[in-house]
């Protein structure tokens, strides 16, 4: 099985609606509300120490028998500068809860905090839009073959 870890796109941060606990590392998200400065459009997005989907992408997981992961609510609010560039706005999305463990599921977060993707999981993300995540393969594949699945050797 293929691995990949995947550093998607950050367009803003945690807003003031985030419920968290940062007595432990990482912090631990009870609420999360994210606020949108910059969306290049990419389906999955990273704000330290989430991960959000759009609903098109959460969907598409959800229809898969990929293992590791939760979707739930998430709050979004955009700045005033994001508003001005992008009618009528964001669209849905879905706050991507990563619970899987390296080696029985096919997401999952590790020591860093890197999501970390089986190649299974790395084709259903890719039906969504990644333009601006970094892909790197880590486990030894022939260069040639990560070309192929649209990402970069280490």
């Amino acid at each position: 099985m293929s691995e990949h870890t995947v550093e998607p796109e950050v367009a803003g941060g945690l807003g003031p609606g985030t419920v968290m606990d940062r007595a432990v590392h990482p912090p631990r998200v009870e609420v999360l509300h994210l606020h949108l400065e910059g969306w290049l459009g990419d389906d999955l997005l990273e704000t330290f120490p989430c991960f959000v989907v759009t609903e098109s992408l959460g969907s598409r997981l959800r229809a898969s028998s990929l293992t590791g992961f939760t979707l739930a609510d998430v709050t979004i609010s955009t700045s005033e500068e994001y508003a001005e560039r992008h009618a009528p706005g964001p669209p849905r999305f879905r706050w991507l809860q990563v619970t899987g463990r390296r080696g029985t599921d096919d997401l999952w977060v590790d020591d860093d905090l890197l999501l970390h993707v089986t190649s299974e999981a790395l084709a259903v993300l890719r039906r969504g839009r990644l333009d601006h995540a970094v892909v790197v393969r880590v486990d030894g594949e022939e260069a040639s073959d990560c070309a192929r699945a649209g990402c970069r050797a280490p």
